[in-house]
């Protein structure tokens, strides 16, 4: 109930987010103190609700009537803002929740000087567990607070601008610097709410992400996040937004490796730390940036109304052909494509430029100057009408131009922005040098400003990225295999057993992968035998339990031509590693390509292609993906490999049949949604792919450990 008795449906993140009374613990009128700068920070931000400062110490900080205790404030406040040291937090927060307070801030590191006593548990953990027992939403420990604009509440104890602008962007942050530096822009990036999570004790990354996604200012939202605390949450915050059409940024953090825990297969070891996030971005379509830079114009960029819909690249228009030469070497190394202009549009362009400018795309319109305002409105409507552009930008260095705003840049942009529908931007190739007051004038009037020839193609990219996410179909249903198949699997991967290479082989061909029909063999004339009947060459392999990686022991014989050559090796391989060895029939030269499924402990099952043979551990050439995937998404993974090239035939080699590698690395994705959770690796290296269809070769099964975390994903 309201302190009217009305009924208040509101959930606790919503009163937290646009609390109507804050009770401040710890307020106070010490100069530079926390609890002085939490109050002004309130008062800065327009916060027109009840506020409550708590401090036995005072009747009266800044203008309103402080209570003694928090058990004293007239009414159950919707948000208490706790600046207490870390040891006095958990009973400020016991004493909060027993006076009826439904969402809390603390700023503490809940680092305790001594350890806790024996069997109580760490600090942050007790406080985590008032809060949840509670069922309160808690911003924080370890964090800056937020400021939720629409609601005019400034739940921080850190000096923040007077003048944060109000817009479509809601920004959630695991670092507080970050959060600060976002809120003291000077580039009018308007936000809706800023959040420095923290720790993320209670209330995380996905509750304030379903929050914002229920505002209808929303437009787009920006991250930056160290991990996920709860993975099933997180994947179910970002199909939301992409159902509302709601564009996410992220920049993840933390992108080193993990150590080799799963030493025994590459895929493990290429998956990293990192793998999970590059599959799930995949997935949902979320748009990944590198540095803040990059996020602060693509945040930008996005947060206008304009989105690509048609077209296939961007089209510029320069007043520099050093500049414009810039651009394109820059989008070559970033992949950013440009729009094909048709001839119709290249003589209406060349019907309006100074004579021995020449008509291309991007476009130096720059010649004498004269009448340039003109030439270039035109142009750029000439661009903005042909049907391969998506989206368009102005790259020009936004100096202060020294005339009068009705000509020169600023009179093109406006114009050009007025009369168009497609995305249309300012691109500045030095950051420095943008006028910001000017550069104001356009931004207030709905035109981005993007500043950095990297950071702002890497923008523009994401606007095209997101419209082929947008574009891209539902996952086509894969053919199943029977019941019996699959829950024969599950109950062998989760006997506890060993899988050797012709078991590999065996799970790999009920998936209807293709692989080598390879033949154990225990004897010298065992082995002969079964080369006699497979057909000369074959391939001689070690079947020695343990050794995960033949090649890497001696273990593999390629190429025997006859019974001489496989005794010598079979001596060799025999006398080494063990009598036992599987003969298999030599596959056809081609591509060598590596599939594998690792089982990531936060998000489950991923699905591998890398570049095979010895360039899986040299090369590092690897897209992941979550299962299962359609041939479609197979071949989108397949055709990201830098040695993708090797495909198409090298040096008068046929064409490799890149649709055979799709189709199996799709029935490998079937086989990663059907058993993954009894597997934390397996590896297919290589798989050869030729003219005639593809391979394996070779195949490793790591059953998942009985000691592996079985928490499943969510």
């Amino acid at each position: 109930m309201t302190a009217s008795g009305e009924s208040d449906a509101r959930t606790a993140i919503e009163r937290m987010l646009g609390a109507r009374s804050v009770a401040v613990v710890g307020a106070s009128i010490k100069e530079g103190s926390l609890g002085r700068q939490m109050m002004v920070e309130l008062r800065r931000g327009g916060f027109d609700g009840a506020l409550y400062p708590v401090n036995p110490g005072y009747d009266d900080v800044l203008g309103s009537r402080c209570y003694p205790t928090i058990a004293d404030v007239p009414e159950p406040v919707d948000l208490v803002i706790v600046g207490v040291a870390n040891q006095r937090v958990e009973q400020a927060l016991r004493d909060a929740v027993a006076a009826g307070a439904r969402s809390a801030v603390t700023f503490s590191s809940l680092h305790e000087a001594e350890p806790p006593e024996p069997g109580l548990p760490p600090l942050a953990e007790r406080v985590a567990r008032v809060a949840r027992d509670a069922g309160i939403a808690m911003c924080g420990g370890n964090g800056m607070g937020f400021l939720a604009l629409e609601a005019n509440l400034r739940a921080t104890g850190f000096a923040t601008p007077d003048d944060v602008r109000r817009g479509h962007v809601t920004f959630v942050s695991h670092s507080g610097s970050a959060f600060a530096a976002l809120a003291f822009n000077d580039r009018g990036i308007g936000f809706n709410l800023l959040v420095s999570s923290g720790q993320e004790l209670v209330t995380d990354v996905a509750d304030y992400m379903e929050h914002a996604l229920g505002l209808p200012s929303t437009h787009v939202i920006a991250l930056l996040i160290e991990t996920v605390r709860r993975p099933g949450a997180f994947r179910a915050a970002l199909g939301h937004a992409r159902d509302r059409g709601v564009p996410v940024i992220a920049l993840k953090v933390g992108r080193t490796e993990r150590s080799k825990s799963m030493v025994v297969a590459h895929s493990g070891a290429l998956a990293g730390e990192d793998g999970a996030f590059e599959a799930l971005f995949d997935a949902y379509g979320v748009l990944r940036v590198a540095t803040l830079d990059e996020m602060a114009d693509a945040m930008e960029l996005f947060s206008g109304p304009r989105r690509v819909t048609t077209g296939g690249g961007i089209a510029s228009i320069h007043d520099s052909g050093g500049e414009r030469a810039l651009l394109v070497d820059v989008a070559a190394d970033l992949d950013v494509p440009f729009a094909r202009i048709s001839d119709a549009t290249t003589r209406r362009i060349q019907a309006v430029l100074d004579p021995g400018l020449e008509a291309a795309n991007p476009l130096d319109a720059w010649g004498t100057g004269i009448d340039a305002d003109r030439i270039f409105i035109e142009c750029f409507h000439a661009l903005h009408d042909d049907p391969d552009t998506a989206a368009l930008a102005f790259v020009v260095d936004m100096t202060r131009q020294g005339e009068p705003h009705d000509v020169g840049y600023l009179h093109v942009a406006r114009e050009v922005f007025a009369s168009t529908t497609k995305p249309f931007c300012i691109l500045s190739n030095l950051a420095s040098a943008v006028a910001n007051d000017e550069a104001g004038m356009l931004r207030d009037g709905g035109i981005p400003v993007l500043e950095g020839t990297a950071s702002g193609l890497t923008a523009l990219s994401h606007l095209l990225a997101y419209r082929e996410g947008r574009a891209r179909p539902p996952v086509e249903p894969l053919d199943p295999v029977a019941d019996e198949v699959r829950d024969r699997w599950r109950a062998r991967l989760s006997s506890g057993g060993d899988l050797n290479e012709l078991d590999g082989f065996a799970l790999l061909a009920d998936y209807g992968l293709p692989v080598t029909q390879g033949r154990a063999a225990a004897s010298l004339d065992a082995a002969i035998a079964a080369a006699a009947e497979m057909g000369w060459p074959v391939a001689l392999k070690t079947a020695a339990p343990g050794v995960h990686h033949k090649s890497d022991v001696g273990g593999v014989a390629l190429r025997l031509m006859d019974a001489d050559a496989l005794r010598l090796a079979y001596e060799d391989i025999g006398a080494r590693l063990g009598a036992d060895v599987v003969v298999a029939p030599m596959a056809p030269p081609g591509v060598e390509v590596a599939l594998g499924i690792v089982r990531d402990p936060q998000f489950g099952p991923l699905v591998l292609v890398a570049a095979g043979g010895v360039l899986v551990e040299v090369l590092h050439d690897r897209c992941l993906a979550f299962p299962p995937l359609d041939e479609a998404r197979a071949r989108v993974l397949i055709d990201r490999l830098r040695v993708r090239p090797l495909l198409e035939g090298v040096r008068g080699s046929a064409p490799a049949d890149v649709d055979a590698l799709a189709r199996a690395v799709s029935r490998l994705s079937l086989l990663a949604a059907d058993l993954g959770e009894q597997l934390d690796a397996l590896d297919v290296n290589p798989m050869i792919v030729s003219a005639d269809g593809c391979v394996a070769v070779d195949a490793l099964v790591v059953p998942r450990r009985p000691s592996s975390d079985r928490s499943a994903p969510g």
